[in-house]
């Protein structure tokens, strides 16, 4: 089996979606894998050798942030966040795609102007050159990630996100 039928066997996305939502998804695999091996590594040098690993705080706080904001794109345009679908029985399947369309432009709206938000600290703390306390990293870099992350994560919501919504069956 090449690696391309592989992706199309176990992504439900279409074309480059798919490889996307692969890459997103190595990315945080990776990541978690490599915070797995910092904790161990960690405990180990505190435990028995008594030397805890500089900076595991500030490379776990990266980590997290790196792991969370890489499949945020793709939980998002699956539809996997929590719905609470009470009412869905007592109306129409036009009323819920409308009001799934207004919860998808919502979503996408604010993610776009949050994002400008967290760009703009981004750009004061490369400015300022803040760095974090152990490390001496910037942390300026982190957060313009985050940012990029929920402009994708936006556009993802308009785009296939919506595409899902009106075009792709839920039963």
């Amino acid at each position: 089996m090449t690696f391309s039928a592989w992706i199309t066997a176990h992504y439900e996305e279409k074309g480059p979606v798919a490889w996307l939502a692969f890459f997103l998804e190595l990315i945080a695999a990776v990541t978690l894998f490599l915070l797995m091996l910092l904790t161990c590594a960690d405990v180990f040098g505190r435990y028995f050798l008594d030397n805890a690993v500089d900076g595991t705080t500030e490379l776990t706080e990266m980590g997290i942030a790196i792991l969370v904001f890489a499949e945020m794109p793709v939980i998002t345009w699956r539809g996997g966040h929590v719905v609470v679908d009470i009412l869905d029985k007592m109306m129409g399947s036009a009323v819920i795609k409308a009001l799934g369309l207004l919860a998808a432009f919502l979503m996408s709206t604010s993610l776009y102007f949050l994002a400008v938000r967290i760009y703009e600290l981004a750009s004061r703390s490369l400015r300022r050159d803040e760095i974090t306390e152990y490390l001496q990293m910037p942390v300026g870099y982190i957060i313009e990630y985050i940012a990029i992350m929920s402009w994708i994560t936006a556009a993802a919501m308009i785009t296939y996100g919506v595409y899902r919504l009106l075009f792709l069956s839920r039963d």
